[in-house]
């Protein structure tokens, strides 16, 4: 029997998972930061701000941090700011238009010494173990075929004492407010992405995705399984995205 998964809210078998989510993502690329800016009305970057400040590299010692699903570089430069010569990001995305993106970026802000692009899927990550001090991912785990194993592999490649941090959309806890998200998710975003890139499908697997990811409760009892140790999470906006954690202790 071939194994199903979902893709929005549609059952697809698992291995044709990860090639449609790519479709999505060449089409998003070039537009990718300007449709964040207009769907959250520049929540994203508050809420990117306040995820990268838990990383913390020294100043001094050396720090090697992975960001996963972070092609287009935006968690990656905050970080990179925080940091000093000793810190040393790598940027993983399976996407090479994404990725892309990113390296453009960051040309123009002259981060191309202190960053590494790696294009490469986040079950299967090519790197040793106990290789990083720090790993990230926001915005990008619900779309990963097999998140368990994702995160697995999170954990395998941390070094003792290495932190797991994941910003992802999740359930809206406040009463009136989780019906407004949900009438503004599901006809407001398709409609600004026919609007802004002339492709409403895409967004509307995007909304789709996230009514479909677990809730806060369920996704920290999944980092608990892969191993982590004081897995907790943060709610932000009353719930519309959370922070998540976790250590390799």
């Amino acid at each position: 029997m071939t194994e199903e998964t979902h893709f929005g809210f549609a059952s697809v078998p698992l291995r044709e998972k990860q090639s449609r989510v790519d479709e999505v993502f060449h089409k998003v690329a070039s537009r990718y930061d300007l449709m964040n800016d207009l769907m959250s009305v520049g929540l994203h970057r508050v809420w990117k701000d306040i995820f990268a400040a838990r990383v913390k590299p020294p100043k001094q010692a050396r720090f090697r941090h992975l960001d996963v699903a972070g092609g287009t570089g935006d968690i990656a430069f905050r970080i990179a700011k925080a940091g000093s010569s000793g810190t040393e990001i790598t940027i993983l995305d399976i996407n090479a238009d994404m990725l892309e993106v990113g390296r453009q970026r960051a040309a123009k802000c002259n981060f191309e010494a202190r960053l590494d692009f790696i294009e490469a899927n986040a079950e299967d990550l090519p790197f040793s173990d106990d290789s990083f001090d720090a790993y990230t991912i926001a915005f990008g785990i619900r779309n990963v075929p097999r998140i368990d194993k994702a995160l697995s592999e999170a954990r395998r490649v941390l070094k003792r004492g290495g932190q797991f941090l994941c910003l992802e959309f999740s359930n809206v806890d406040v009463p009136l407010l989780d019906r407004v998200y949900e009438a503004y998710s599901f006809r407001a975003i398709p409609l600004l992405g026919r609007l802004v890139t002339g492709d409403a499908e895409s967004y509307q697997y995007l909304v789709e995705s996230i009514a479909r990811f677990p809730d806060a409760e369920s996704f920290r009892a999944k980092i608990t399984a892969a191993g982590f140790d004081r897995a907790a999470f943060t709610r932000l906006s009353g719930g519309i995205v959370a922070i998540h954690s976790g250590w390799k202790l």
